[in-house]
């Protein structure tokens, strides 16, 4: 999921009148039992077929013993004889002998628009080796994403332009020129995907998930979902409770259909807002080393005195105050990033650019890559659900939540603007909900403070997942829980992919160590690998 705040933190906004939230009813009842149908016969279908594996195209930058395929699905799943397209599909086999396999391990990075094809690459990082031993590990890319039937809205030259603005009061006239764009963009999808543009949808994710799982020969789907894909996984859960082995869900995005996903990004610029002030936190008590100010303030003016330096002359000629924000948000995810952002600050005020422009100026190899992220995740968010259609909604909201949240605020309404124009068919988002004793226990994992996932998502899927456990990292806010970066964690993370076993129904570890400010080690692996094969998405 792109963006989202701490839900009381909004108390003061008022709330948006669900007439403001436009939606066609795309999935009627009739319509979701077609595609209940189609999906037991794409899933029938995939069973007899499976997927022929073999040496990964270089585009996929996958070393051996990495392999790869493809699976075939419906684009509509209410025509399952109908046009179909190929999902990619990568694979290492449980490293342990037959003896000890346990089936297949499905994961998704999230988004939407991020690929999990590295994913199998994980059994190379030392705290997954115990699950890649009893685990084939399978990476795929969901619809749309890279060579999964490629979604793009414009040129990704254009996509990337640099240098750019990012104001955090925005003008009149600056909030007319990015409405232009929203309206444009919006066009541009509808114009590269035509009709199939609605197809490329969460429901339609977790319809995948099910074909995928048959194409593997695996009677239970054993799956772990990272942000965006908890609430796909949700869906699945919801949708074929029957066909559940183990899921893990970490960093989960609020399920609640009222919150998907205009009020999810409403909470998620609030609590990057919180996770800014974190970092900026953080930098003050290493004042020693990065000279930015003995607090947190003091550290803002300095990071205000580099954001206007480049807007007077953005640095190597393409960081301007977008490029410079969008690098600092990358502290906001993920903490190890927090010493080589301070040291870029520190090395700009003292007359070395090169640092901030490495971190932060657009690489034009990773051009397609991050338009066609940004286009699914457009496809996917749009399409799922209700969005106002009046800027005013937008404006009054958003100008409130400036006031108190400037940091992300109108960044991430510029990247959700087209949704208020979209012209292809919306969904009413599905109600995710299980019965006790429909699902076998299931694992939620959250950070206290993460901000691309505030922790009342989670809280939000444990209840709505009747018999799941919630484990909380106390007092951290790094995206993505599980993967190495706190041993508690990844014990709890191994015993039940292992064994089945979780704790008891809420569990706490303490937090990650803080990062080293003279280090830039990655803590987490499995997020490290993420973002060097991602470099486009950004959660």
């Amino acid at each position: 999921m792109r963006a989202v705040a701490k839900y009381g933190a909004l108390a003061t906004l008022g709330s948006v009148v669900l007439s403001a939230l436009v939606a066609a009813p795309a999935d009627g009842a009739d319509a979701t039992a077609g595609a209940a149908r189609g999906v037991v016969r794409a899933a029938q279908r995939a069973t007899t077929t499976g997927i022929t594996f073999g040496a990964c195209p270089k585009a996929e930058r996958l070393p051996a013993p990495i392999v790869c395929g493809t699976v075939e699905v419906p684009l509509d799943y209410a025509e399952p004889d109908g046009r179909t397209i190929r999902l990619t599909v990568s694979r290492v086999p449980a490293s342990g002998g037959p003896e000890r396999r346990q089936g297949a391990l499905v994961f998704n990075p999230g988004g939407p628009g991020a690929s999990g094809m590295y994913f199998p690459m994980a059994a190379e990082v030392p705290h997954w080796k115990r699950i890649a031993e009893a685990y084939d590990l399978i990476g795929y890319a969901p619809r749309g994403v890279g060579r999964s039937a490629p979604l793009s809205c414009e040129n990704p030259a254009d996509f990337g332009r640099a240098p750019t603005q990012s104001p955090v009061h925005p003008s009149e006239s600056y909030k007319r020129e990015r409405i232009a764009e929203a309206k444009a963009y919006a066009r541009g999808c509808a114009r590269g995907a035509g009709a199939a543009l609605s197809h490329y949808n969460s429901l339609n994710n977790a319809r995948d998930l099910e074909v995928l799982r048959a194409a593997l020969g695996e009677q239970k789907l054993t799956f772990m979902g990272a942000s965006y894909g908890t609430y796909f996984g949700a869906l699945y859960a919801t949708l074929f409770p029957s066909h559940v082995g183990r899921m893990v869900f970490d960093s989960a995005v609020n399920p609640d259909p009222e919150q998907v996903w205009y009020r999810n990004n409403l909470d998620q610029s609030a609590a990057f807002e919180r996770r800014w002030e974190d970092f900026r936190t953080w930098v003050a008590k290493h004042d020693a080393t990065y000279h930015l100010g003995t607090d947190a303030e003091a550290v803002r003016r300095s990071y205000e005195k580099v954001r206007a330096g480049v807007a007077h002359k953005p640095a190597g000629g393409k960081v301007g105050p977008g490029q410079l924000q969008a690098a600092m948000l990358g502290a906001g995810y993920y903490d190890d990033y927090w010493p080589s952002r301070a040291s870029a600050l520190s090395a700009y005020l003292k007359g070395d650019q090169q640092p901030l422009i490495a971190q932060a100026a657009p690489r034009p190899a990773a051009a397609a890559e991050s338009e066609n992220a940004n286009a699914v995740y457009t496809a996917v968010e749009c399409g799922d659900a209700p969005w106002p259609t009046d800027f005013a909604v937008w404006d009054r909201d958003n100008t409130a939540l400036a006031r108190h949240a400037p940091f992300e605020t109108w960044d991430n309404v510029w990247m959700n603007l087209p949704c208020a124009y979209w012209t292809a068919p919306r969904q009413r988002p599905a109600e995710v909900r299980t019965l006790p004793g429909q699902l076998p226990p299931t694992l939620i994992l959250a950070a206290e403070r993460d901000a691309a996932t505030p922790y009342e998502g989670a809280v939000e899927l444990h209840k709505r997942l009747a018999g799941s456990a919630l484990v909380t990292e106390r007092d951290a806010g790094t995206h993505g829980v599980s993967g190495g970066g706190n041993a508690c964690v990844t014990a709890i993370v191994e015993d039940y992919l292992l064994h089945g076993r979780t704790p008891a129904r809420r569990a706490e570890c303490a937090p990650h160590a803080e990062p080293d400010p003279v280090s830039a080690e990655p803590a987490n692996r499995l997020v490290d690998l993420h973002r060097r094969h991602n470099p486009g998405a950004r959660f």
